[in-house]
């Protein structure tokens, strides 16, 4: 009998399978429901672990979300081992009838009815992003900054989509409002929302939800003025994205906030929004796996109350990461739900 089997491959543009095959279907971002399938899945695995879930079922909810293609086909089982060269090419998981999810060689990587996945399954990752993290090791290495070599690569230039350029300034038009606001809290010297607005009217069109509700707040708390505050560091990253600094500093100071403000005002808004364009995907991508993985070393310093590594600022790396995880549809979460998770 053949089996019938649903990859779940997150490479963008996977090969053709040139194995014995049935073909049944393939479905893609542009398939109704396709979206909502991907999550109900992720869903119903973190609720099958009860509040207990796996290092390896986490991975594979990462995977699953990061999917870009399902292709289910029909194999016989002489068949079955001709799969995994194919998975491996289309970064592809396997869910078979059995209800078991299998790396690309058939190895398990989750059995509802066992407690442990096989010991040599792997979850699959495309080279690109896999030299991306020894890259980053080594240049971490290098500044005596351990992390575990656990910490997976981060999504690969055929897996990712990014946001365009002119979202990218409009995003940042609604960052710079928000921290001039803050900026002028904390100096005991408010500037006025009708002054912002007059000066920036378009970054007022861009604002999250919970930017709209501070700049609305007159008095807002201390951490929300914080919070807004920082996010110097965002705006400096997305700058540095859109090729407008040259380098994105080690994180071991604040951004040049005289710096930022001025690159924000030295082009008229609407120019800004016309002529923008990113930086190589491949350069983005490299600065989301060091900071990943600086973001680690950070909160793992602050757990164990101690000095973090190499000077590392902690805040600066968070918003980096928020950042870089909005610029590369982290979750395809919009600016205010973005997660920052550091495994």
């Amino acid at each position: 009998m053949p089996i019938e089997i649903f990859a779940y491959c997150t490479h963008r543009d996977p090969p053709e399978p040139e194995f014995p095959h049935e073909p049944v279907f393939v479905r893609n971002e542009s398939t109704p429901g396709f979206v909502e399938h991907l999550m109900k899945l992720v869903q119903d695995l973190f609720e099958s672990g009860q509040g207990q879930i796996s290092q390896t079922l986490y991975a594979v909810c990462r995977h699953l979300q990061r999917t870009n293609m399902l292709v289910a086909f029909k194999v016989d089982g002489e068949h079955v081992e001709a799969i995994a060269p194919w998975a491996w090419q289309s970064n592809a998981i396997l869910f078979l009838p059995d209800r078991t999810i299998r790396d690309p060689n058939g190895a398990v990587l989750h059995d509802p009815t066992a407690e442990q996945p096989d010991p040599n399954a792997q979850l699959p990752f495309l080279p690109d992003a896999r030299q991306r993290k020894a890259q980053s090791e080594i240049e971490l290495r290098n500044r005596l900054i351990d992390t575990p070599e656990a910490l997976p690569p981060v999504i690969s230039e055929w897996e990712v989509t990014l946001r365009s350029a002119d979202e990218v300034v409009w995003r940042m038009l609604a960052l710079f409002v928000v921290a001039v606001r803050a900026e002028s809290l904390s100096s005991g010297k408010p500037i006025p929302i009708a002054a912002l607005r007059e000066k920036s009217p378009l970054a007022f069109q861009a604002l999250s939800p919970w930017e709209t509700a501070f700049l609305e707040n007159a008095s807002p708390s201390e951490s929300d003025v914080s919070a807004a505050g920082w996010r110097y560091e965002a705006l400096a990253t997305l700058q540095w994205a859109l090729g407008m600094s040259p380098t994105l500093p080690f994180p071991d100071a604040i951004c040049d906030v005289p710096e930022v403000a001025r690159q924000m005002i030295a082009m008229p808004a609407r120019q800004m929004i016309e002529s923008a364009t990113l930086r190589p995907t491949g350069e983005i991508l490299d600065a989301l796996d060091l900071n990943f993985r600086l973001l680690w070393a950070a909160r793992d310093a602050a757990t164990r109350q101690t000095e973090p590594p190499a000077g590392i600022e902690g805040g600066v790396i968070a918003e980096r990461q928020h950042a870089l995880n909005w610029l590369t549809f982290f979750e395809n979460a919009e600016w205010d739900e973005v997660d920052i998770p550091s495994s």
